[in-house]
């Protein structure tokens, strides 16, 4: 009995190495190197073929200062207004996000832009304790190992932005034929308006929902700075 706890303590150990060795790795790996699939799309893929239907991965990876400036600014302006000043978690956004929970409001998530990447580069969509416990780890490394521009970079090149699309350049493609780079400050607005959920929302056909949120996302924009170049 103790030779068997002895190397079920020895497997354990092994084990714990091995996934905080395995995953700093990753992390420091996609500093530099373009994500070119996660787990999302080999899932929707999966989703896919399961229904019968044709496949659909629309996705090419582009630098960051190979889109237009305004992407960034309208992700920020929709999704994270205090992307630049946290280390990964806003906490002011998560306790207002608990406190209308509690009170019956509408739901709303009060997950940053980091912590968004790190569920798409590394974990699944489903949520659970121990997904959100793999979140909070993978925020902190990417916040640790990475900068504000290659979070960002990373996340607008990773992110659903529609059926089977994926990043800034693949909507630019498919929605408004033209590329990353090309897309105009009202453009990049609509495909922002489309985040919480973009199977449902299609910024190719805006509802007049969509277009309410694209006027609000712009006004907030007036107020973001432009992504300073990285140093």
């Amino acid at each position: 009995m103790k030779k068997l706890l002895r190397r079920l303590q020895k497997l354990l150990q092994r084990l714990v190495i091995f996934f905080f060795a395995s995953t700093i790795l990753s992390v420091v790996a996609y500093r530099w190197l373009p994500v070119y699939v996660t787990p999302l799309m080999f899932i929707r893929c999966w989703q896919q073929a399961s229904r019968g239907e044709t496949i659909r991965l629309r996705h090419h990876w582009v630098p960051l200062t190979e889109m237009s400036k305004y992407m960034p600014v309208a992700v920020i302006a929709s999704e994270d207004q205090r992307f630049m000043q946290h280390h990964g978690f806003d906490f002011d956004a998560i306790g207002q996000a608990i406190k209308e929970q509690q009170n019956g409001k509408r739901r709303r998530g009060g997950s940053t832009i980091s912590q968004q990447t790190a569920k798409n580069v590394f974990l699944w969509p489903r949520q659970s304790w121990v997904r959100k416990g793999l979140e909070a780890y993978f925020t902190a490394l990417i916040e640790l190992c990475w900068s504000k521009q290659r979070i960002m970079e990373v996340y607008l090149n990773s992110i659903e932005m529609g059926d089977g699309i994926y990043g800034a350049e693949a909507v630019a493609q498919w929605h408004f034929n033209t590329n990353a780079a090309g897309l105009t400050r009202q453009q990049c607005a609509l495909i922002a308006a489309t985040l919480p959920n973009p199977l449902r929302y299609d910024s190719s056909h805006p509802s007049a929902y969509m277009l309410r949120r694209q006027t609000w996302i712009m006004r907030q924009m007036k107020h973001i700075d432009l992504l300073p170049t990285e140093k």
